[in-house]
C-alpha cells in the first residue's frame, strides 16, 4: 500500500490536531503518511521530502505548523503539488500561524484551513484527488449523506425537547 496523501507536522506535539486528519482518512480507507519536518530545524529533509513527494505517488501534501507556521510555504515552494496548511494554535490563539500560512507571495499558493483545522484540510484533500477518481467521489457523497443524517437526527431530537413558549 503506497500513500497518497502526506500529513506533515511541524512536530509531534502537533499530533494531537493533527490525528483528526489521519482517523478520517482511516474512515476513507485512504491511503497516507504521518511525519514529523521542520522548515527551521530540518530543512535539508524538508526538501528531500518535497522536492520527491510526487515522485513517490502523494497526491497532496497537507503541512501543519505553529507560529511561524513556514513549513506549509516552505514545501509549496518545492513541489508543484497541493499543499493544504493547517494553522496550529501554538500562540496568540493561532493567529499567527494562519497569518503566516495565508500571506504566500504570488506562485506559491497554499491552500489554508481553520486553527487547528485539520479535518477540514483531510476533508479538502480527498474533495481534491476526487476530481479525476470516481471511487472517491463515492467517497466523499457517502461522507456528505452522513453529515446531513446528523443534522436530520439532531432535529428530531430537538423536537421532543419541551418549552413553555417553545413553538416545534
Amino acid at each position: 500500500m503506497k500513500p497518497r496523501v502526506s500529513i506533515i507536522m511541524g512536530s509531534t506535539s502537533d499530533l494531537p490536531v493533527m490525528e483528526a486528519a489521519a482517523k478520517f482518512f482511516d474512515e476513507m480507507e485512504i491511503p497516507f503518511e504521518i511525519n514529523a519536518l521542520s522548515a527551521h530545524r530540518t530543512p535539508k529533509e524538508v526538501e528531500v521530502f518535497a522536492t520527491g513527494a510526487q515522485e513517490r505517488g502523494i497526491e497532496v501534501i497537507i503541512a501543519a505548523a505553529g507560529m511561524a507556521a513556514h513549513l506549509p510555504g516552505v514545501i509549496a515552494a518545492m513541489t508543484t503539488l497541493p499543499v493544504i496548511g493547517v494553522p496550529i494554535k501554538a500562540s496568540l490563539d493561532g493567529l499567527d500561524a494562519a497569518l503566516a500560512i495565508m500571506q504566500m507571495p504570488p506562485g506559491i499558493p497554499v491552500a489554508t484551513v481553520a486553527i487547528n483545522g485539520s479535518l477540514n484540510a483531510a476533508i479538502l484533500a480527498l474533495q481534491i484527488m476526487a476530481t479525476n477518481n470516481p471511487e472517491y467521489q463515492e467517497k466523499m457523497k457517502a461522507y456528505k449523506e452522513t453529515l446531513k443524517e446528523k443534522i436530520v437526527k439532531a432535529n428530531q431530537e430537538l423536537s421532543t425537547i419541551k418549552f413553555k413558549f417553545k413553538t416545534n
